[in-house]
């Protein structure tokens, strides 16, 4: 499959962060907590409800010290604590109900998040994954999902809640003594330079952390996957040596935030010390004075303490909220991309086919006009068996992905039965064609439902003993039962390319295409499936692609396909007289395979395949 599209982008995106508050976005993001409106508001409700309890602390206190202490009035003092208590246990159930919903509210956003994009990459088109690497769709799904997460249960809810408190301790300060109040607010200046300052440096470890992780994770990914050439090559030390470079790189980068955090903390609490001295000293002036009362002190030292505490949270809650805005701003990023092949607002229906092809003046290119087929035209009637022959990147495959629309070309017309395959739905489309690749794909699920799909167990097993398939499944522990793990590992290739020859022949195609589909089988299973296919593709219509000379001579015709073009067209037998690139590609092979024999190589059989 040498035609197919290369990939543009690299291997993993370096992590940009962005605003830590993005309209926009936080508009889209509000969209998806509507269909849980009742529990949003249920939640926003028992915050506003537990701010207010957070208040009524120290304003207990000073009335205590007023009222009863100073006055020695005891019964009034259990009166007073027993009040305390309650609004303490009504603190405690507010916030368990309060962090109770509004985590549940999170993972149904999520959960409906993940079913959105998930849906949404179900329609797009295979160009689009030909650019977008799998490590950087996986990380949408979950990585990036997950920091909304954060950010609806633990970012953005605890910055309202922040705000909600400081607005009230400001103007409950304010009323019990303003004075008092504008004492304990002349640190904030300097609060507010020390936060900036914090965030601008955080901003940017926290960009080096993510950058340095991506490369762990590209880095990792390559390693786990070529595992096997890692160390057949003995690689394992200079890869070793690398990857320590490239986590101690990740080590420094987290120090930097851990240093900033270590200032920053320290800082803070500096200041609401300071806050607390000027306080003390001049409202105990204003005690002595008889201008303020013991309790209200008591009070302002209180809420000076609870006032620093918000907005030390609300440092730490910054990061979450711009890691927030940057995933959200790719995840929306993502859900905007249009798929390029799409369905008509009124297609045709598609009862019964009776398997004709046509490409009339087909022009292709992945890239620009860098064209992979150029003015293609050719048919195949029902029931006929053609078959592409040519060099490697000739645009093979390519055709066969135009049949399918996994593509669609950007000049001329491809006809099923007479009419434009952009007419009819993709979906009918490609339930009446099958396909059986050379890299064949197995699901993570049991023998029988990877031929099965969307076919009954009685037809997958009927197609399995079609294809011979049945051979070497009836000997494994569970049959056809049995699990098939990721990717098929556990199979041999060939033992893959049965499976996918039964899945194939199960769905019970109109049109059935062969793209190298038994280059992995050796030549005994190859005649088992040869006879299969003789009863098989009896009234269907046949493309095969590059296969061997078994099947070439079975075809009607056979087109050679050279840069795009269709050079020749035959039967074997007439191919071979002209003597051209079909007779030059023929010969190629055939002595290649003539020097295997004569080396005695067990590993090469008698193959005589054009590719």
């Amino acid at each position: 499959m040498a035609d197919a599209p290369a990939k543009t982008d690299g291997l993993h995106e370096e992590e940009v962060l962005g605003k830590a508050y993005d309209a926009r976005l936080m508009r889209r993001l509000l969209e998806h907590l509507r269909p849980h409106a009742r529990l949003v508001a249920v939640s926003v409700a028992l915050l506003v409800a537990l701010s207010a309890l957070e208040l009524a602390g120290p304003y207990l206190t000073k009335i205590a010290i007023d009222r009863h202490i100073l006055r020695h009035d005891l019964p009034g003092l259990a009166r007073l604590a027993a009040v305390y208590l309650a609004v303490l246990v009504a603190s405690f159930v507010l916030r368990y109900a309060q962090t109770f919903t509004m985590y549940v509210t999170g993972q149904r956003v999520m959960r409906d998040l993940r079913m959105q994009l998930f849906r949404h990459l179900l329609r797009l088109s295979v160009s689009f994954f030909d650019r977008n690497p799998v490590g950087r769709l996986m990380t949408r799904l979950t990585n990036d999902v997950e920091v909304l997460n954060e950010m609806f249960t633990s970012g953005l809810v605890a910055i309202v809640g922040d705000v909600l408190t400081l607005a009230g301790i400001m103007v409950v300060m304010l009323v019990i003594d303003w004075k008092m109040a504008l004492v304990s607010f002349a640190v904030l200046p300097l609060l507010l330079y020390a936060t900036a300052v914090f965030r601008r440096r955080v901003r940017e470890s926290y960009r080096r952390i993510r950058s340095r992780i991506a490369r762990i994770n590209a880095y990792l990914q390559e390693n786990i996957t070529g595992m096997r050439v890692v160390q057949l090559m003995n690689r394992e030390p200079r890869n070793f040596s690398r990857f320590d470079r490239l986590n101690r790189e990740h080590m420094d980068a987290y120090f930097q935030t851990i240093l900033s955090y270590a200032v920053f903390f320290p800082v803070v609490e500096l200041l609401s010390s300071l806050a607390i001295a000027l306080l003390v000293l001049y409202g105990g002036g204003r005690v002595l004075t008889g201008a303020a009362t013991l309790g209200s002190l008591v009070a302002f030292i209180q809420y000076a303490q609870r006032f620093f505490r918000p907005i030390r949270d609300l440092s730490e809650k910054y990061n979450i909220m711009q890691s927030s805005m940057a995933s959200s701003e790719r995840i929306f990023n993502l859900l905007d991309v249009e798929p390029e092949v799409k369905d008509q607002d009124s297609p045709l229906p598609l009862a019964r086919l009776e398997g004709s092809v046509e490409f009339r003046d087909v022009w292709f290119a992945y890239h620009g006009e860098d064209w992979v087929l150029k003015g293609l035209s050719f048919r195949a009637n029902p029931g006929e068996t053609i078959a592409f022959v040519g060099a490697t990147g000739a645009g093979k495959t390519t055709v066969t992905s135009l049949l399918c629309r996994l593509y669609d070309p950007q000049r001329g017309r491809i006809l099923v039965d007479g009419t434009d395959v952009r007419r009819f739905r993709q979906a009918d489309l490609r339930r009446r064609i099958a396909v059986v690749h050379q890299d064949v794909f197995l699901f993570a699920d049991t023998i029988a439902e990877n031929i099965s799909m969307d076919a009954s167990r009685e037809r997958a097993v009927s197609a399995a003993r079609a294809v011979q398939a049945d051979r070497f499944i009836e000997r494994l522990p569970a049959g056809y039962d049995e699990p098939v793990t990721e990717r098929g590992s556990t199979l041999s290739a060939g033992e893959r390319q049965l499976v996918a020859f039964a899945r194939a022949l199960a769905a019970d195609p109109r049109i059935l295409i062969l793209d190298e589909a038994t280059s992995a089988v050796d030549s005994e299973t190859e005649a088992l499936i040869q006879q299969a296919l003789g009863t098989l593709l009896t009234g269907r219509t046949s493309i095969a692609i590059a296969h061997r000379l078994s099947t070439i001579q079975r075809a009607d015709r056979i087109l050679v396909l050279h840069k795009g073009v269709i050079r020749e067209e035959g039967t074997h037998a007439e191919l071979l007289e002209k003597r051209g690139i079909y007779h030059r590609l023929y010969q190629l092979q055939y002595q290649d395979e003539k020097a295997g024999s004569a080396e005695g190589d067990p590993a090469r059989p008698d193959r005589t395949a054009v590719r």
